[in-house]
């Protein structure tokens, strides 16, 4: 079939509402959208109806991005560790060292990331290199705009 997606309890109750939300209500409202565009009369130049049209399609595409996911997800519990290990779920405190201040991060899985919103996916330079890390580890992590350098600070299995 395919490759499994790692998430956690939260993001794939995330994933299951946002599908439950595309399927129901935006569906209703796009396809609203489509019927009043077209009541206007010619569709060959009704720029209402065009959009409407391609909201549809993107909809519909994200509606079957998300049907895989959930049919591929696997949901990976938090392990009971009591040596605070960097794992899927984990909310983890770095220092990152040339810029001496805190980065708070949490470790997902690649399709819950949001940098913007510290989720860090596993599958990332960073998550790679913290995940299964502890307490007081150094990790460099080379990426694009070159390498960093952080030291772990806390490690707490709370969201």
């Amino acid at each position: 079939m395919g490759k499994e997606i790692q998430v956690t309890r939260e993001g794939y109750e995330k994933l299951k509402a946002e599908l439950e939300e595309l399927k129901g209500p935006v569906r209703m409202n796009i396809a609203e959208a489509i019927r009043e565009a077209k009541s206007h009369g010619d569709l060959r130049e009704n720029a209402a109806y065009h959009e409407a049209k391609l909201n549809q399609t993107r909809l519909e595409s994200r509606i079957a991005d998300l049907e895989r996911a959930v049919q591929m997800a696997k949901v990976v519990e938090r392990p009971d560790v009591h040596g605070e290990i960097a794992h899927l779920g984990s909310r983890v405190i770095l220092h990152d060292t040339e810029f001496d201040e805190e980065l708070s991060i949490k470790l997902v899985g690649s399709f819950e990331a949001d940098p913007a919103q510290d989720l860090i996916s596993i599958g990332s330079p960073l998550g790679e290199a913290v995940l299964g890390k502890t307490i007081g580890d150094v990790v460099q992590v080379e990426a694009p705009a070159g390498t960093s350098i952080y030291k772990i600070l806390r490690v707490s299995n709370e969201s």
